[in-house]
């Protein structure tokens, strides 16, 4: 699960474009707890969304020619360019190069040869989110992709990321970790896309988790909201129960209450 800690590789920050900020502040603060606060005149919009004063996470509005609202998982870089580079060698595309964000970091946009968009923060005065693994915070991400071998290739090469394969009923999970890391530093998996009936029909993308401390009760209130539930709740044998949403704009995102560990 993701931790503060972050290293090269990890997921460091998390960020949502939409049509209507306004609206996905409503939503997300109500779902949350989250408070949405201007990151300064300067800043074009954006802003952060905070957990009793810690951000959990970015966001803005986006215009419709940028693609329809949805989340966007950044992972740690020690340097935005070479990433860059490394990643169209691995036939990436880099669709926003790395531009300097007011001396707090130097960010990108990427595409994986599937086409899924993620980004790559390289920390200046900001090493990245405030929270993370709590209650209200990331705490997982999943890729959906069409080739699990490609897009393990792909990031091998672009974050140095390495997977590892975990049996579980019914099936092998594909999970993901920075380099060199530990069973404790994994922090998502790999999922192939046409297997999953409820992702299949969409395009490849990044799926960020938020822990809570009730899906059940996300759920129903996601759903007063006027978000839609995408996959209803659900136990997962040693992983805990998860349910997959969309705020009203479409964003896509999951929640979970992660089942404890044994000591």
């Amino acid at each position: 699960m993701l931790t503060t800690r972050f290293v090269n590789g990890a997921p460091n920050w998390l960020d949502i474009g939409t049509s209507d900020m306004d609206r996905a502040s409503a939503f997300y603060g109500a779902l949350f707890g989250w408070r949405f606060v201007s990151a300064g005149p300067d800043a074009g919009g954006y802003g952060f969304f905070q957990l009793d004063g810690q951000t959990a996470a970015g966001g803005m509005r986006s215009a419709p020619e940028q693609g329809p609202p949805s989340w966007t998982v950044y992972f740690r870089t020690a340097d935005a360019d070479a990433t860059c580079t490394a990643a169209e060698r691995a036939h990436g595309r880099v669709l926003f190069p790395p531009m300097d964000v007011m001396g707090q970091g130097t960010m990108a946009i990427i595409a994986d040869p599937a086409g899924v968009p993620f980004g790559v923060w390289q920390p200046g005065r900001l090493e990245g989110l405030d929270v993370a693994g709590e209650p209200g915070s990331l705490c997982w991400v999943e890729l959906y992709t069409p080739d699990i071998a490609a897009a393990a290739a792909f990031y091998r090469a672009a974050l140095g990321l390495e997977t590892s394969g975990v049996s579980f009923p019914g099936g092998t999970y594909t999970c993901v970790n920075p380099a060199g890391g530990s069973e404790e530093s994994v922090f998502g998996g790999v999922v192939p896309l046409a297997e999953d009936p409820t992702e299949a029909p969409y395009p490849a993308y990044w799926l960020p988790y938020v822990e809570v401390a009730d899906v059940d009760a996300v759920v129903a209130r996601a759903q007063e909201l006027g978000g839609a539930v995408r996959m209803a709740a659900t136990d997962i044998e040693g992983v805990g129960r998860i349910a997959r949403l969309a705020d009203p704009d479409g964003a896509r995102f999951a929640v979970i209450r992660t089942e404890p560990r044994e000591a």
